[in-house]
């Protein structure tokens, strides 16, 4: 449709509707207005159309409303530059949130694990990243010696760094001779990868454990991680674990000392990264014992079921905002 033809028929709708205020005339300019839109006509255009018609179908309107016109003629143009740059940071930020997205769903896939099915040791885990990016990382590796290993990490930091250096780790541990050595040397390995690789400014806590499943010993080390919390069946009683040793990446050296624990009928060894300890409600930051409460009332339900639901509990704490990854993991000795 020509200019021309728009401004004629815009004449007509609002010859229309000044004579006969009717709703089938705001009806048509309405319908109209698609038109200017499908033409790209600006706000600031139609306006001065707008105008132009009023003094042509009525030469004594009065001058106040003629400059209002043009007040506003002035108001729709900066509105009309202000709208169509917010238009393009808005169309530029639905590609971001599209990219980000895809590189989510490419992180879950190269991060993904599958979790041992074993007869003696029943494993509970989830992880839920506070964004769309999880900085938080955990891993199994099921030997055919009977034994497997399980690593959790967690970066000190957000986003897409953050998920781009769990990636990186994720790789390391791969190219690693055998990821089902002693957890010592696994942390050793790491912590000089890390310590080349990554930025100065970042830092990575792990925690990496090995089990065998025929003497029942859980074998592990830890790189400035959460400290495990261990359930005494017999005692009916929680504890943490030793388990101390330096972040990697701040001294290629570092040498990581290795525990030993036996694990009993009925025992749990349970993993977390800071952000089960670190949701905040009204009150402040909740305290370990407060994880403890959670998982005791569950104390009878499957290791899936525990870790699910201590999140759903935590989550409902914080009013379904995450402020941090989350990752929970529980081994129970079950014969």
């Amino acid at each position: 449709m020509k200019y021309e033809d728009l401004e004629h028929e815009y004449k007509e709708i609002l010859s229309t509707y000044l004579h006969r205020q009717s709703e089938e005339a705001l009806y048509k300019g309405q319908e109209f207005s698609r038109s200017l839109l499908a033409e790209k006509v600006s706000p600031e255009e139609i306006i001065s159309v707008h105008k132009a018609m009023l003094q042509d179908l009525s030469p004594d309107i009065p001058d106040d409303i003629l400059h209002s016109l043009d007040f506003l003629l002035e108001i729709m143009i900066g509105y009309g530059i202000a709208y169509r740059e917010h238009q393009s940071l808005r169309h530029r930020q639905q590609e971001i949130q599209t990219e980000i997205e895809i590189a989510a769903n490419v992180q879950q896939t190269l991060l993904e694990t599958k979790i041992p099915d074993t007869e003696s040791v029943e494993i509970g885990a989830i992880s839920v990243p506070a964004k769309h990016m999880s900085g938080d990382y955990y891993h199994f590796v099921h030997s055919e010696n009977d034994s497997f290993s399980v690593a959790i990490a967690d970066v000190i930091g957000k986003g897409i760094p953050a998920a781009m250096c769990m990636s990186m780790i994720k790789y390391a541990m791969d190219s690693l001779p055998d990821t089902r050595v002693a957890p010592s040397y696994v942390l050793g390995n790491l912590n000089r990868v890390v310590e080349q690789n990554v930025d100065a400014s970042m830092f990575i806590t792990m925690f990496y454990g090995m089990y065998d499943l025929h003497k029942h010993l859980f074998s592990f080390s830890s790189a400035g991680h959460e400290p495990p919390l261990y359930y005494d069946a017999k005692k009916d009683e929680f504890y943490e674990l030793d388990a101390r040793g330096l972040v990697l990446g701040i001294d290629r050296l570092a040498i990581y000392q290795q525990y030993d624990k036996e694990i009993e009928i009925g025992d749990m060894v349970i993993l977390f990264s800071d952000g089960v300890t670190e949701c905040r409600t009204e009150e402040g930051f909740i305290e370990v014992d407060k994880i403890i409460d959670l998982i005791r009332s569950y104390i009878d339900l499957s290791p899936q079921a525990i870790v699910e639901l201590v999140f759903r509990d935590l989550e409902k704490i914080q009013d379904f905002q995450l402020r941090d990854d989350f990752t929970l993991i529980i081994l129970k000795r079950k014969v």
